[in-house]
């Protein structure tokens, strides 16, 4: 069962890390005004992305451990979920990624940056279902 335990840490980490962005990070950074704004997401975010990327690459393996070791369904529907972030990463957010990451103060730049906070709260949804049914599976 220890397997699954750390498949549910490595979750639950991943969503942590993620919602602390949404909820800290995000409104401090949009506090700020634009060029400060920009010049904190660009240094935050390759950080951030290398961390959370590993997380839930950790968490995927761990929670399809599981699943091969105790044969409960729910730890691979967590598993997936919990790298479905990849995907949902590279196909919905990285257009914007790659546009802030180039970008220049402007008065555009906000919004860009908002639309970002916005996809990025998909992936702490995708990590705190991942986490739910982890648990789930402990019960």
């Amino acid at each position: 069962m220890l397997i699954g335990h750390l498949a549910l840490v490595a979750a639950a980490l991943f969503t942590g890390a993620a919602i602390y962005v949404n909820v800290a990070e995000q409104p401090a950074r949009l506090s700020l005004p634009d060029a400060p704004m920009l010049a904190q997401w660009q240094a935050s975010y390759p950080r951030a992305a290398t961390m959370q990327a590993g997380l839930a690459l950790i968490g995927g393996v761990l929670g399809i451990a599981a699943y091969v070791m105790l044969g409960d369904w729910r730890w691979l529907l967590g598993a997936i979920v919990l790298l479905a972030a990849w995907p949902y990463t590279l196909i919905g957010i990285k257009p914007t990624n790659d546009a802030l990451q180039v970008a220049q103060p402007s008065p555009e730049i906000r919004a860009l940056v908002r639309k970002w906070g916005a996809l990025h709260a998909g992936r702490s949804a995708l990590g705190a279902v991942a986490t739910l049914i982890e648990l789930w599976a402990l019960s």
